[in-house]
């Protein structure tokens, strides 16, 4: 554990003692408000929870929402808004009884750091307390190395830091493939340099450089926690979610919290079988991913890096954007029934680092495509675009940070089910 003053107030922070696969990150269940005198976190993090998602509230709605007494409330609001975490808004008249001072989450009380590794580019964002991006830096790359990533946090970190709010800045959240040196090969990286990425601490090594404590997340996983929190996965308690990277990946919410599974690695769907004509043993990730996308292009002789540049408009590659999306969206729809045999979910979520017209196009043509597969046994879901878009995973890599210290419900490494004390 790596321990910072934040408000006044020792805080233990998660360390970067994180292996990519080997760590078991679950999701600390804290469903009720309780007045007992050693879960004062627990019970701050509740207020905060009912805050952000509610946005303002009075201290009457507050202990109604939590069920925490009136005075319990009064000591959480009164603490939280003396380390400027929360702000007074402007009185309310006019309802019945006392009028009353609504409280809002302070957007300067807190920043995170997202850190997005991915195969072709690169993302870095800050981020406020209430969600906020506040700058967002990219690179891109042929393939990323160690090297490549620790040059780019050296040389721009610094200047996401110098527009938080002094010592308000929480850790760096980072969002990662796991087992990154097993898929480069598809991209043609050169094997002896992915090498590097076997054993490597990612975590580790960001942490001892700048000084911030550091969680890693799975990247798909990262999205979907993007989704969950500002998506469209905001309105369910269960959906399972796609996002098309440069490889296909995913993610599961069940009763309101993302699944990361015992190694973190739930819901990767890349390894789904997907056979072709071709190739009987295809995964999903060979027959739903933007590479090949990517390479539909390069072979036309068009420079497809602006794919990974995230412009608002991918029309100049038509028609191979169409092309691809009539070939990903039958293998997306079948590993949707795949999914939901297992848990039925009532809601699938598409999305991925595209331009919204993409990902609205292709959610068209999944919906079409499931209903020319057989579902006998299988309720089908409603098939939804996303709305995180496609930074998701850089923005749930800078929520991590936030929710660990803020809010219930968050990811955190290692920790157990037990209440804070």
């Amino acid at each position: 554990m790596g321990v910072q003053r934040f408000g006044g107030r020792e805080e233990k922070w998660l360390s970067a003692d994180i292996g990519a696969a080997q760590q078991n990150y679950r999701f600390v269940q804290q469903p009720v408000g309780a007045n007992q005198t050693g879960v004062r976190a627990h019970n701050e993090r509740l207020v905060l929870s009912q805050i952000r998602m509610h946005g303002a509230l009075s201290k009457a709605e507050i202990a109604r929402m939590t069920g925490l007494s009136a005075q319990a409330v009064s000591v959480i609001i009164r603490n939280l808004e003396a380390e400027e975490i929360l702000r007074r808004q402007k009185v309310t008249r006019g309802k019945v009884g006392q009028p009353s001072t609504p409280m809002a989450l302070n957007p300067d009380g807190a920043f995170s750091i997202g850190l997005r590794l991915g195969r072709r580019s690169a993302d870095l964002a800050l981020m406020d307390l209430v969600g906020n991006i506040r700058k967002l830096i990219k690179v891109t790359y042929d393939y990323p190395t160690p090297s490549r990533i620790l040059s780019f946090i050296d040389t721009r970190l610094a200047e996401l830091v110098a527009l938080a709010k002094k010592g308000r800045v929480l850790g760096i959240g980072i969002s990662a493939p796991f087992e990154l040196y097993n898929w480069l090969d598809r991209l043609g990286a050169p094997q002896d340099q992915m090498a590097a990425w076997r054993n490597y601490d990612l975590a580790a090594d960001v942490a001892a450089r700048t000084g911030f404590s550091t969680i890693l997340v799975n990247d798909a996983t990262c999205a979907c926690v993007a989704e969950h929190a500002i998506g469209r996965g905001a309105a369910y308690y269960d959906f399972a979610y796609f996002f098309i990277g440069s490889f296909i990946g995913g993610g599961i919410v069940l009763n309101g919290k993302v699944q990361t599974g015992p190694t973190g690695n739930a819901a990767a769907f890349g390894p789904l079988p997907s056979a072709t004509k071709n190739n009987p043993n295809a995964q999903l990730i060979d027959t739903a991913s933007l590479f090949f996308l990517e390479a539909d292009i390069a072979a036309s002789g068009l420079d497809a890096s602006n794919m990974w540049e995230q412009t608002d408009s991918w029309d100049i590659f038509e028609p191979h954007i169409s092309n691809w999306i009539e070939r990903t969206a039958p293998a997306i729809a079948r590993a949707t029934l795949t999914v939901c045999a297992v848990i039925d979910f009532p809601v699938v979520i598409i999305d991925g680092a595209f331009p919204k017209t993409v990902r609205d196009a292709l959610t068209l043509k999944v919906r079409s495509a499931i209903t020319q597969l057989n579902s006998d046994g299988i309720v089908v879901p409603e098939i939804l675009a996303g709305a995180a878009g496609a930074d998701a995973r850089v923005v749930g890599a800078a929520l991590l940070p936030i929710n660990s210290r803020f809010f219930v419900n968050h990811i955190r490494a290692g920790a157990s089910n037990a209440l804070p004390s």
